[in-house]
Formats: structure tokens, C-alpha cells, sequence
């Protein structure tokens, strides 16, 4: 008979129960007090548990709101096709922290206050600092830097690009903007006799307009268009030819 192995088999079975395969340590005090004290404010808040962890998910979505992204309205039609009255968009907050600036193309939201009414605004940028905007070329086409600008992809069915003849040169720190559907915008060509000359101050544009989020079957991120891509730098030769 094989007495080793008997007594092998023996000292497995002797081994007391539960304690086969248990390598967890007990919780050391930082972890208890970390559950000491949302013990205590979950007994002090009206609903326990539940109700702190709606609160800390409220507060999540305010700071995400504050900072990060916040959702709007579209209110009007003057940014359609792209925008359509009701849709829900998320406007990015950070887009232009950090050292970026908006750019032609860019749908952005921004406070209208004392440009353009006391409520906040989305359209499209089409000149930033220093740009030369001018409309209309022979063709009908806007004019940026003495580069004609193709808008059809964006500009609404039937609207031309402005029925508004302006001359303009953007200056620093501050955009031109235009809604898409132009005979339904009232944009920086209806205030270039008002303060500021129609233009948006860099500092005012709460963000860019990247997603429609609502409804659904509408759902997409919006794209900066590819039509100013050409537009050169403001200042350079030739640019005002």
C-alpha cells in the first residue's frame, strides 16, 4: 500500500472547509471609512442611496453642461438644410479652448447680445479675422480673400447667396456669419449698420454646433464643409484681386 499517498490524500481532506482558493484580504481602514462616510450622508439625504446617486449624476451632467457640452434648440429655420426647427444639437464647449479658433465652415452657436437680439444664435461662419467678404461676383458666388466660394452643398434649394450686396473686411478677434437659408436669416449682412458692423466676437460663441442628437432618424455629425478649403489667408498677395 502506498502510505505517502494515503497520507497526501489525507492532509487535503483535513484542511478546513472555505479556505481553499480564499485569497482576499480584509478591507483596510481607508476603504471602511470610504464606506463609513457614504453610509453616513446616505442616512442623512431624504431616500438614502438612491437619492445620492441621483444627485451625483445631476451634478456629473451640470459640469458636463458648464464645461464640456451643452445641448440647444435649433429655433428657427434659417440654418436649413442642416438644421431643421426642433432638432436638438451638441454644442462643444471646448472646441475653441486650448488655443484653437473657429474656422469658415464651422457651424457655431453663439450670445447674440448686443449684435444681435438677447438670445443665442447658430450660423455659419464664413469669414474670420482679418478675411475680405465680399458678395457678389459675376456668378452670383460669395467672395472670401478673391476666392469664389461654391456653396451649393449647404446653401438652401432656391436661395441665392445673398440678395444683399456687401463689402466687408472682418476685423480681428471677432466672425462673419450667415445662416444656410439665406432669405430666412437675419444674420451679419441685416446688421452692418449696427454696433460692431455685424460682426460675432470671437468671445461670445459658446461653441460648435458638432452633432444633431434629436430626433433620431435625423441623427448625424455635422462636418465643416469643404468649399472654403481654397479660401487663402487673409493678407496675402492677390487676396483682395
Amino acid at each position: 500500500m502506498d502510505t505517502e499517498a494515503q497520507q497526501t490524500e489525507r492532509d487535503r481532506s483535513s484542511r478546513p472547509s472555505g479556505s481553499e482558493g480564499t485569497t482576499s484580504e480584509p478591507a483596510g481602514p481607508e476603504d471602511r471609512s470610504r464606506f463609513a462616510l457614504v453610509s453616513r450622508v446616505s442616512a442623512w439625504v431624504p431616500g438614502g442611496r438612491i437619492t445620492l446617486t441621483l444627485l451625483v449624476c445631476l451634478m456629473f451632467l451640470l459640469l458636463l453642461s458648464t464645461f464640456v457640452v451643452r445641448p440647444f434648440q435649433i429655433p428657427s429655420g434659417s440654418m436649413e438644410q442642416a438644421l431643421r426647427i426642433g432638432d436638438r444639437v451638441l454644442v462643444n464647449k471646448v472646441a475653441y479652448r486650448f488655443g484653437a479658433a473657429p474656422q469658415r465652415g464651422d457651424i457655431v452657436v453663439f450670445d447674440g447680445t448686443g449684435y444681435f437680439g438677447h438670445a443665442d444664435y447658430v450660423k455659419r461662419v464664413v469669414g474670420v479675422g482679418g478675411d475680405h467678404v465680399v458678395c457678389c461676383d459675376r456668378e452670383g458666388r460669395i467672395q472670401v480673400n478673391g476666392r469664389p466660394v461654391d456653396e451649393s452643398g449647404f446653401l438652401y434649394p432656391g436661395d441665392s447667396p445673398s440678395t444683399v450686396p456687401f463689402d466687408v473686411v472682418v476685423p480681428g478677434g471677432t466672425l462673419f456669419v450667415l445662416g444656410d437659408h439665406r432669405s430666412d436669416s437675419s444674420d451679419s449682412r441685416d446688421h452692418l449698420g449696427s454696433p460692431g458692423g455685424g460682426m460675432i466676437p470671437v468671445g461670445d460663441v459658446i461653441g460648435r454646433a458638432d452633432w444633431i442628437i434629436w430626433p433620431f432618424g435625423h441623427a448625424t455629425r455635422l462636418h465643416r464643409p469643404d468649399a472654403y478649403a481654397r479660401v487663402p489667408a487673409a493678407g496675402r498677395a492677390g487676396a483682395h484681386g
